[in-house]
């Protein structure tokens, strides 16, 4: 309660949030700092309740490849195991006289030429198993492949934000007051235009005996630029307008909250508009600091550096 007076009157709710105002049905934070939900959901089998073209889609490359290469070394040990399984006799080309590990290991090779449909002709299948059984094989390798295809291509397709986001937001200095403060870049060679911001206040505070979440947005110094080529720092000028106009370090620290930002661009190359999300709680927030500048004029004065790298860095100050 203690905490709601400290929040300014002049401050209004916004109920259009999304997240729900139950603050005791909710657990951690609400916005990933990868900008996903955090939530999980349960009471639905796991093949409905998820969709396996968005994992793929989504998933990291290293995984994406992994899973790749491991289906198609076990879908191809399975029907080695098959042709083993109906006879050796029934693949042209094996010999009879070689070992069991050799009559496998060419059998999976079959398997692996049928399934490409690349088939070198050194071994072909006879009777009407085998022969049918390296049919449906080349069909499923098809149609695996017109799959793969599809997942390459959406992977390479799908409208991206290439944005990094500052690993923490601060407090700073701005003007004769103060400013929560929170940077992003765009880290490729990629053309952003018309961006647009939106932070979003979340608290976890006790109003009338009970936890209840409210939200407020927070009014931006600029919420939208023409041109997205430099680093942006997202100002939220903390006047006596602001929900953190009272707030204190001290405050900051022992306080639930999560600051959520969303942003919206077009995207030249992919001729689209993309969107990227974060979330910062209290406890990633620094208090008293300031960004140290992210681009410099090169030494021949015909280009301005960008240095990426700079993106986290900050360094402390005291407020007046």
């Amino acid at each position: 309660m203690a905490l709601l007076k400290k929040i300014n009157n002049y401050a209004q709710t916004d109920k259009n949030s999304g997240f729900g105002t139950n603050a005791e049905s909710y657990g951690g934070r609400f916005v990933n700092k990868n900008g996903t939900a955090n939530v999980e959901k349960r009471g639905m089998h796991l093949l409905r309740r998820i969709s396996w073209y968005h994992t793929m889609i989504d998933m990291p490359n290293w995984k994406f490849m992994l899973i790749l290469f491991s289906f198609y070394i076990v879908i191809n040990f399975i029907f080695a195991v098959i042709y083993y399984a109906i006879g050796i006799e029934h693949l042209n080309g094996i010999e009879q006289s070689q070992s069991i590990l050799t009559q496998f290991g060419q059998a999976y090779f079959f398997s692996a030429q049928t399934f490409t449909t690349v088939g070198y002709g050194h071994i072909s299948p006879t009777g009407f198993l085998t022969s049918a059984l390296s049919a449906a094989e080349a069909l499923i390798g098809l149609l695996s492949f017109a799959i793969a295809t599809g997942l390459f291509f959406g992977r390479f397709s799908k409208p991206t934000a290439f944005l990094k986001f500052s690993h923490n937001a601060l407090i700073s200095p701005y003007g004769e007051n103060k400013g929560l403060m929170i940077r992003l870049v765009p880290f490729k060679n990629t053309n952003f235009t018309d961006a647009t911001a939106k932070i979003t206040l979340g608290l976890s505070l006790e109003e009338n005996g009970e936890r209840v979440n409210k939200f407020y947005n927070l009014e931006l110094e600029l919420d939208r630029i023409n041109a997205l080529t430099l680093s942006w720092t997202l100002v939220h000028p903390i006047t006596e307008n602001s929900p953190l106009y009272n707030f204190t370090e001290e405050d900051f620290k022992k306080t639930h909250g999560e600051i959520l930002v969303f942003i919206t661009t077009f995207d030249d190359m992919f001729s689209n508009t993309v969107a990227a999300r974060t979330s910062y709680t209290f406890d990633e927030i620094i208090y008293g600091a300031k960004f140290v500048t992210m681009y410099n004029r090169s030494k021949n004065a015909s280009k301005t550096i960008l240095h990426l790298d700079k993106l986290n860095q900050y360094e402390t100050t005291n407020f007046q």
